[in-house]
Parts: structure tokens; sequence; C-alpha cells
């Protein structure tokens, strides 16, 4: 079970998180709160991984609020306010639910959470899943379907086996720390490989999949150093 609280200064729309957590059997709402002063008092004392959190409160933002908290628990967002869905997610929340937002998106976004709670909270050493951040949304990705991953200036396009690419604002550097060394490596400073769809190897182009990408002179060493091992 996920333990979680909600914060919203109308008393219905805590009634309606209320009877949607209630339907879940991995959701446990211990307190609703429609005071976030109140609520900040009580993470300080019993912090809980999720918080369900209204934008738009007058005394203090669901924003505000979560910055206070040091924003070591999963956020979802609930406001009736789209043009706040940016701020929302540059703080990494889990999701962001318009309302009214009715129980099937409500589940999409406490899916997303609870993906993400066994995923920190796993035990295995070796993850076979990432999650990427993209289109306002938390994205699992299985390492297997990573084919290999292309720079395009400030975002990145992880091409994946039999599926849509996922186009998300991230930094190389940030992607291959993500990454078991043991699988992907560096080929150029546009391209992340997966060793394990390598097809062919010609001078410096390797064929991926069916597509040819290049191996630059600044990794071309530990490429095939590697490669040839």
């Amino acid at each position: 079970m996920i333990s979680a609280i909600a914060i919203d200064d109308e008393l219905p729309a805590l009634k309606v998180l209320e009877n949607f957590c209630g339907q879940t059997n991995f959701i446990s709402l211990l307190k609703t709160f429609n005071k976030p002063h109140e609520a900040l008092r009580y993470l300080q004392q019993f912090p809980v991984p999720l918080l369900f959190l209204d934008i738009n409160m007058p005394a203090l933002s669901g924003i505000d609020l979560y910055k206070a908290t040091g924003k070591n628990a999963m956020a979802i967002f609930t406001t009736a306010y789209s043009e706040y869905a940016v701020e929302g997610f540059n703080l990494n929340a889990v999701d962001y639910l318009l309302k009214p937002f009715t129980f099937e998106r409500f589940m999409q976004a406490v899916n997303k959470a609870q993906d993400y709670y066994n995923y920190v909270h796993a035990q295995k050493p070796d993850e076979q899943y990432i999650f990427i951040r993209a289109d306002y949304s938390l994205i699992k990705i299985k390492l297997s379907d990573i084919i290999f991953i292309e720079s395009l200036d400030d975002y990145l396009k992880i091409h994946l086996q039999n599926q849509r690419p996922v186009v998300a604002r991230l930094t190389m550097k940030v992607m291959l720390e993500k990454l078991p060394a043991t699988e992907f490596i560096r080929v150029h400073r546009s391209y992340i490989v997966s060793l394990n769809y390598i097809q062919t190897v010609r001078n410096k182009t390797i064929t991926v999949n069916g597509v040819n990408i290049p191996v630059s002179s600044s990794y071309e060493n530990e490429f095939f150093n590697r490669f040839n091992r």
C-alpha cells in the first residue's frame, strides 16, 4: 500500500479523492486537509510517499507547499486551471489532473505513482526499466526495447523496438547515468546505442536495427575495445 494525504481548499474535491482512493487496492489515503499549513505541519512529523495537491489555494499554493516539503514525496497535482500544468511538471510531478477528472483518468495517475514507487523500492540490483519524463508524463521504458538514443539539441529521441520513439528534454550525460554500461555505449556526441541491437560494424559505421550510425573519433577506441571483447 502507498500511504497518501490530500490537500485541497474545496471540501467536495477532497470527497472525490477519498472516494476514488477507496476504490483502489494500493492507495491508502490517511488524511485530507483543506488548510495547507496544517498539512505542512503534519508532513513535517509524518511524511508520506504520495501527495494529492491542489495548486490554486489562497493561503499557500500547492506548488509552494510541495517545495516546502523538500520535494521528497511523489506529487499528483490537481487543479481547475490548465495554465499551471507546466510549473507542476517542472517540479517532477508524477501527473497532473485537470478538474473535473474521471475515475479512469485518476487511475492513470495513481498507476504511474505505483510504477515509480515500485521502481524506487525494488530490491533487484539490475533494473529492467527506466522512467523518463516526456509529454507531461512519467513514461516507463523497458531497457530491452531501447535500440538507440539520438540527441536533438536540448532533447533526446529514444528509438524503441516496435514502438513510437519517445522524445524527452534530457541530456546525454543524464541518460547515460540511467542506463547499464554493460548494455549501452556512446559512439558519437549525438548517439548512444544498445550493444544488443548492433547488426554490423564496417569501418566507422555501425548498423543498428537497420539504421546506420557513425562512430566518431572521440569514442571509437572505447567502442571497439568493448565490441571486440
